[in-house]
């Protein structure tokens, strides 16, 4: 077993009366592939907005290479409203900012993509670049970020490069193909320089043969960029193909976990997720 880097503890995210996500307990370890997959409504996006500082969970915590990021363990009155098991009631609450997980080593796609429209393929990479830069309002006015600009120019166009978007850089991001579009996404991802990358449903709306390669680009992007990834996904054959580990949610709370091929010989998965043989 490797260096964790993500690890959430006892994670509880309830909206009013409904517990999304139910005192949830993973680890996700360097340089792997891990999957969460359910049924739909089972709490995997949710997870994915608690630990991305979407939502502050209603109770437990999340750490990054071995550091608190996000915490919430309520005590008093507030202890009573939600249906996570109790734990040891901690001193300091922690709920950083979507934009500030980023820029710990984080990043995220979308399940439904969520390109800038109105931008071309290159601005949606240098808006990421962007997001790491180092000058502000009086340096720019002053035009003495001209080196860093262009620094952050050029590695736009190479990251183009290497994911193979370089013949579109300046089309419209809405203008490309499905499978190009969700390529982009990734790739603005990546441009944030995350040493954890979380996809959500990248498959969602591909054809097999874009799903196939799909699967062949998270690979690669795992190992050219040195990442450990962690996703969402339905389809199946990508996720036996390429993941190292799986966790299995159905109604927010882990009901399996482990290598493809115990997960899926599980019959709590089979019943709640891949489907039960009918009896002949």
């Amino acid at each position: 077993m490797g260096e964790t880097v993500l690890k959430v503890e006892n994670v509880t995210m309830q909206f009013g009366g409904v517990v999304a996500v139910d005192n949830l307990n993973l680890e996700v370890n360097r340089g792997e592939i891990v999957s969460l997959i359910g049924p739909n409504g089972a709490g995997k996006t949710t997870a994915f907005n608690v630990i991305t500082g979407v939502y502050p969970p209603t109770n437990g915590c999340v750490s990054f290479n071995g550091k608190v990021i996000v915490e919430n363990f309520p005590k008093g009155k507030m202890k009573k409203i939600y249906m996570g098991d109790p734990v040891a009631v901690r001193s300091q609450t922690v709920q950083p900012t979507p934009d500030k997980i980023t820029r710990l080593g984080i990043a995220r796609t979308f399940q439904n993509i969520r390109l800038f429209k109105s931008q071309t393929v290159f601005e949606n990479i240098l808006i990421a670049e962007h997001m790491r830069r180092t000058s502000n309002l009086l340096t720019a006015t002053l035009h003495l970020n001209g080196e860093e600009e262009r620094r952050m120019r050029t590695e736009a166009d190479e990251l183009l490069h290497i994911l193979e978007l370089d013949d579109v850089r300046d089309e419209m991001a809405t203008s490309l193909p499905y499978g190009k579009q969700r390529r982009l996404e990734i790739a603005r991802a990546l441009a944030t320089k995350p040493s954890l990358l979380l996809l959500d449903e990248p498959a969602a709306g591909m054809n097999p043969q874009e799903t196939d390669e799909l699967t062949a680009f998270i690979g690669r992007i795992r190992d050219d960029f040195k990442l450990t990834i962690f996703m969402i996904e339905h389809h199946m054959d990508l996720v036996m193909e390429i993941s190292d580990r799986i966790y299995v949610l159905d109604f927010g709370r882990l009901i399996s976990q482990g290598t493809p091929d115990v997960v899926q010989n599980d019959p709590r998965v089979i019943s709640a997720y891949l489907g039960v043989q009918e009896d002949e």
